[in-house]
């Protein structure tokens, strides 16, 4: 997987649906093989994101750090 992070999304203290909202909608605006990063606090983000992934082409690694942020790489394909 590309590592090279060429967005970010930020939605650290939002609750569902906003994380998952903001999501998808950064991701209409990518392109095959831009990277990009999401960081949430909201624990629903890590079933919910990774549920949308799931169903789109794209591929993701989550990095829970343990401070209770988590972190979405999803690279478009």
């Amino acid at each position: 997987m590309n590592q090279n992070i060429s967005h970010h999304l930020n939605v650290i203290g939002f609750f569902c649906p906003v994380p998952l909202a903001e999501t998808k909608k950064a991701l209409k605006n990518l392109k095959r093989g831009d990277v990009l990063e999401v960081v949430a606090d909201d624990p629903e983000s890590l079933h919910d994101i990774s549920m949308l992934i799931e169903r789109m082409p794209h591929s993701m690694n989550v990095i829970n750090d343990q401070s209770g942020e988590f972190r979405f790489i999803i690279e478009v394909k």
